[in-house]
């Protein structure tokens, strides 16, 4: 289990570090659009890699037609969603920084999260919003508030 929460932990700094290096390669091209194409290009070359060498292992299979077609509207859309966050990513952290840029998004994906798990929407269990994660997401809030101003 302790893997699991380094592997968060560890795409939480992938997350910030993704921001300048995506916000660079805007810049630099001009091109925020042309960027994210590159962007996800690197990225789709990274994950045929991982399946080639996962295929090695007999780790990776082609699931059936029959898996496919039980996938609900909401697990398709992962990839436009990312398209978004890709988009912010390459374009706003120069403007108000990459405190302020990670700050806000992870915010966001809390108050979210909160809200998903509650109600148990897209495929989590329900976990219920108690004051105590309540409470959590305010501080956020706070806490967001002290990165982007000072």
């Amino acid at each position: 289990m302790w893997f699991l929460y380094a592997f968060a932990f560890f795409a939480g700094i992938t997350n910030t570090v993704m921001a300048g290096s995506n916000s660079t390669l805007g810049k630099k091209l001009h091109q925020p659009l042309i960027a994210a194409v590159v962007i996800y290009g690197v990225g789709l070359a990274a994950v045929i890699l991982t399946a080639i060498v996962g295929a090695l292992f007999n780790r990776a299979a082609i699931p059936p037609v029959s898996l496919i077609k039980d996938v609900p509207w909401w697990g398709w859309i992962g990839g436009a969603l990312g398209s978004v966050y890709i988009l912010a990513n390459i374009t706003v952290p120069e403007k108000i920084g990459a405190s302020s840029f990670t700050g806000m998004t992870v915010t966001a994906a809390i108050i979210t999260s909160i809200v998903m798990d509650h109600f148990g929407l897209v495929g989590f269990k329900q976990h219920p919003a108690g004051i105590a994660r309540i409470i959590g997401a305010c501080l956020m809030f706070v806490g967001l508030f002290l990165v982007a101003k000072f």
